[in-house]
């Protein structure tokens, strides 16, 4: 058995580390997670992981190429925020 992710087997990291791959401070991305506003997560047992595949989608759709592009989607703040405000 190899140790390394078939190809098309989602590679799990946890809070920490998907917090450095986003840029984020880990306390940031906890927030995302209360308030809904942040990647899709899983819960392992008692373990919240990330797929990289989620992260990279979460941060796509903040994607812009002007100031004045609506993109195709948005990425919220870390906060409480209205029903349907996504």
């Amino acid at each position: 058995m190899s140790s390394s992710p078939q190809a098309g087997t989602p590679r799990f990291i946890r809070t920490q580390q998907a917090a450095l791959f986003l840029g984020l401070s880990h306390r940031t991305l906890e927030k995302h997670r209360t308030f809904g506003t942040g990647p899709a997560y899983r819960k392992l047992g008692g373990r919240v992981v990330y797929a990289l595949e989620d992260l990279q989608a979460w941060a796509d759709r903040g994607a812009k190429i002007s100031t004045t592009d609506p993109g195709v989607g948005n990425v919220l703040p870390a906060k409480r925020h209205a029903a349907g405000a996504a």
